[in-house]
């Protein structure tokens, strides 16, 4: 096995989304799946193309509500491009011409995805097809295809059709078909004698100006003709030269892409038609692009485990780099949870990045600081939020898109039960305290103190306002109250009408540590321009929040020890994976509200987060008895209490296990490692990787450099990391 190349040999459809996910390219600015280039939407292809921070909002109208999502758009497709012998069928998916083989093969080195086919039409022509695809990172407008089109047992006319269509929607999600999904206006299309195809397309409603240009040429074959095919959103170049049998045609497809959101340039239109005219050919496209992605290789390379794990590593540091390269510093863009590799989640930026930032921020320091500025320049959003709510300080969203307003729908969907159902999970609000614990990890890594001193400490500031206005004192206790963990599964008391939990150890326990980080950094305090009072608040909250036990265990929440158990041998057996518990206790009239049943990590985050020392220190400051003992008890308790239904929860668990007893992390490792490339969730990975257990997966196999950054965040500011 080569570590460095990701094949697929042979034709499945059962598989086909899997394979196009993983074999997406990009370069941060867009991102294309790795769908064939003839291929259009059919319900087994899917080929999606997705530029960075391009949103759109639509009204939907479902079980009698209207409701509104914001999503990550799926603009023109710019790979279309197919042949036929003149009078023949043209080659699609599912037409008369037979695949007789296929074999995809992904080169990670150099980011150039090659698809070797060989097909038959219905008169017993064989052709042998090669298609090279890059999308460049060195000029991130950029996205090339070079197709070679080899008769083997016939001569005559041959016609490659190379065409630009924007008549796409968004449909890569089988749950959310039933909203809408017609994110694109179509203003114009074009194919000109000069063998230049032109789209233009308009957001709906974000009013966003998509441009794309494409130049098609046949090297070898000047003799070409040319003709020029226009429909409403979708236009075409149609060559037709002489063929041989035996002889290879190669055609090459430059395509540039702008929109009205990019630097530094006029009309989208005349930017892409400039930028297509002037591309080199394929081959220093090529070169260029190559180049590029060695000098990232240089500093994101994990080297660990045989040449099936390397591989993996790999994969999962490709796709990362693929959302998150260097030309993030150009672009207002968080970094969202399933890549630019699908429509799930709607493209919106979670708490990922607490788990992308211990592998990312000691080798891309740029890349981590851009993710930060997208959060600040969302900070007035964040403001505005709690202060609806009667708040001071920023209340970031579970979900974040355009504008930083929380996009959380209001409505989820239960494909099991068919039914929709009321949304809470915006009760997260830990997301702040993973953007508090990400400004920190990016300080420790760089020693500037400026970031401290300027947005970074704000960031810091501001979240640590709204967890002192979160928190209310009962007794000679604080309290925050009608919130959520990081497990999705509990979102309310089965007895309470109103959704939330209460006191919930993670968001707890970490706000104490964010008070602790900020009263121990006068930077932060000055940069948030914080008073005595919060200060003196601050302290108070350090040393007297809130944390239940029971059992000898840190509870979850409030009252959890009072949940009934669940009978899980019962549930595996009469459905296996049990993964997504909360579906089937839904469609069965429950709710996993009523049991001691979590969906991932929400406690054990506490372990993967600070470490065992900073958390020993965190619960004995708060006034708390807690030893290895009591560590341990609370690992196995939750341990056998999880199902993982999160790809994050197998990335946590092998990481604490690895550290408090060794011999029980290895199932969860290969779980973690293969959750993409094996698509251990069950057919998620087909609708956009799992940005955060990629990277998480990175830093369990990366060496000290993840070590260092993940250098559990507890140190004071001129701590070693």
């Amino acid at each position: 096995m080569d570590p460095w190349v990701l094949a697929y040999d042979g034709f499945d459809p059962a598989a086909e989304g899997l394979r196009e996910a993983l074999t997406t390219l990009g370069n941060r600015y867009v991102a294309t799946r790795g769908a064939a280039a003839e291929a259009e939407a059919d319900g087994v292809h899917y080929p999606g193309t997705y530029l960075a921070g391009c949103y759109d909002r639509l009204e939907s109208h479902v079980a009698g509500r209207t409701v509104t999502n914001e999503d990550i758009v799926n603009v023109p497709n710019w790979l279309p491009l197919t042949f036929r012998p003149v009078g023949g069928e043209w080659f699609a998916p599912g037409g008369d011409v037979r695949i007789l083989s296929c074999r995809r093969r992904l080169d990670l080195r150099r980011g150039v995805l090659t698809r070797l086919v060989r097909v038959r039409d219905g008169d017993g022509r064989t052709t042998a097809v090669e298609e090279r695809r890059l999308v460049s990172m060195d000029d991130p407008h950029l996205a090339a295809l070079s197709v070679t089109v080899t008769p083997e047992d016939w001569d005559g006319l041959l016609e490659i059709r190379a065409a630009l269509d924007g008549r796409v929607v968004n449909a890569g999600v089988a749950r959310y078909r039933e909203l809408n999904g017609r994110h694109l206006v179509p203003l114009a299309a074009h194919s000109s004698a000069d063998g230049i195809v032109e789209l233009l397309a308009r957001t709906a409603t974000s009013r966003v100006e998509i441009a794309l240009a494409a130049r098609t040429t046949a090297p070898g074959h000047p003799g070409a003709r040319r003709a020029a095919l226009t429909r409403r959103a979708w236009a075409a170049d149609v060559l037709t030269l002489h063929a041989h049998a035996g002889e290879a045609v190669r055609v090459e497809k430059i395509v540039a892409v702008h929109t009205s959101r990019d630097r530094a340039i006029g009309a989208p239109a005349e930017a892409a038609r400039a930028a297509a005219l002037r591309a080199p050919g394929f081959e220093e496209l090529l070169e260029r692009h190559a180049g590029a992605w060695e000098r990232l290789w240089a500093r994101a390379r994990v080297e660990s485990g045989d040449a099936e794990v390397r591989q993996t590593l790999n994969l999962y540091a490709f796709h990362l780099l693929q959302t998150a390269s260097p030309h993030v510093a150009d672009l207002d863009v968080g970094l969202p949870a399933r890549g630019l590799h699908g429509e799930a989640y709607r493209g919106h930026v979670f708490w990922d990045e607490l788990f992308v930032f211990p592998y990312l921020a000691p080798r891309f320091p740029g890349v981590a600081e851009a993710l930060l500025k997208y959060r600040w320049r969302r900070l007035p959003a964040a403001r505005r939020a709690a202060a609806r709510e009667g708040r001071a300080g920023a209340m970031f969203p579970w979900q974040s898109g355009g504008d930083g307003r929380e996009e959380t729908p209001d409505l989820h969907h239960n494909p099991r039960s068919g039914r929709w159902l009321p949304d809470n999970s915006h009760l997260q609000r830990h997301v702040g305290l993973a953007v508090a614990v990400n400004a920190w990890r990016h300080h420790r890594v760089t020693r500037d103190a400026a970031f401290l001193a300027g947005f970074g400490g704000e960031l810091m500031a501001e979240v640590a306002r709204l967890f002192a206005a979160l928190a209310v004192r009962e007794g000679d206790r604080y309290a925050i109250r009608g919130v959520m963990g990081p497990d999705e599964y509990h979102d309310g008391y089965p007895d309470r009408a109103e959704p939330g939990i209460d006191n919930n150890a993670y968001t707890n326990v970490m706000t104490a540590w964010l008070m602790r980080r900020v009263l121990e950094t006068p930077a932060v305090a000055d940069a948030g321009g914080l008073t005595a009072a919060d200060l003196d608040r601050f302290a108070e909250l350090a040393h007297g929040l809130r944390v239940d036990f029971h059992d000898g265990v840190i509870s979850q929440f409030e009252g959890y020890g009072e949940l009934l158990e669940l009978d899980w041998d019962r549930y595996r057996r009469g459905y296996g994976d049990i993964r997504r518990l909360d579906r089937i206790l839904e469609a069965e009239g429950d709710t996993p509200n009523r049991y001691k049943a979590s969906k991932q990590a929400d406690v054990l985050m506490l372990f993967h987060v600070l470490g065992e020392e900073e958390l020993t220190r965190l619960l004995t400051g708060l006034g708390y008895a807690w030893d290895p003992a009591a560590a341990a008890r609370t690992v196995d308790y939750y341990l056998a209490r999880t199902c993982h239904g999160s790809t994050l929860s197998a990335v946590v668990h092998a990481g604490v296990l690895a550290r408090v007893r060794p011999g029980a992390s290895e199932p969860f490792l290969v779980e973690a490692l293969n959750s993409d490339v094996r698509d251990v969730q069950g057919g998620t990975t087909a609708e956009g990787v799992h940005l955060g257990a990629m990277a998480g997966v990175l830093s369990l196999f990366g060496g000290s450099a993840e070590r260092r950054a993940n250098a559990h965040p507890g140190a004071g500011a001129g701590a070693e990391p």
